[in-house]
């Protein structure tokens, strides 16, 4: 009766320091998972800044208003401009989305393209007033 005893005791104390052990690694993978995320999504930020840039350059309204500045004004607003284009793309896309861009390069091309589209114009606005 002892032995079983002690060894249920034993077999508990087990089985709660791997609960215990098991929320640990579970946080782990957590944290795993949430850095993954956002290294994707900084990844995707750098990549519409990149398309936005390139967009920007190809505007009429962009040349006409660049000439009138200087390359550090120019620069100043490029970043500006996509910066918000970059802090909106997240809003706009899905995690689906996200992980499809993962995988296939043609459908971030796409995906990056599209979002740029959809916020270019209106952070440009918002910084030209």
């Amino acid at each position: 009766m002892k032995k079983r005893l002690a060894s249920t005791i034993m077999l508990a104390t087990f089985a709660l320091a791997g609960c215990t052990t098991t929320g640990g690694m579970n946080n782990n993978a957590d944290n795993a998972i949430g850095t993954a995320n956002e290294i994707g999504m900084n990844v995707f930020k750098s990549a519409i800044d990149n398309q936005c840039r390139s967009q920007i350059e190809k505007q009429n309204a962009w040349r006409v208003a660049s000439m009138a500045m200087t390359e550090t004004q120019q620069e100043t607003v490029k970043s500006n401009v996509c910066g918000c284009v970059s802090e909106q793309a997240p809003q706009q896309v899905t995690i689906v989305e996200l992980g499809n861009a993962a995988i296939d390069a043609q459908y971030r091309t796409q995906l990056v393209t599209r979002v740029v589209a959809k916020s270019l114009q209106s952070c440009y606005a918002s910084f030209a007033k």
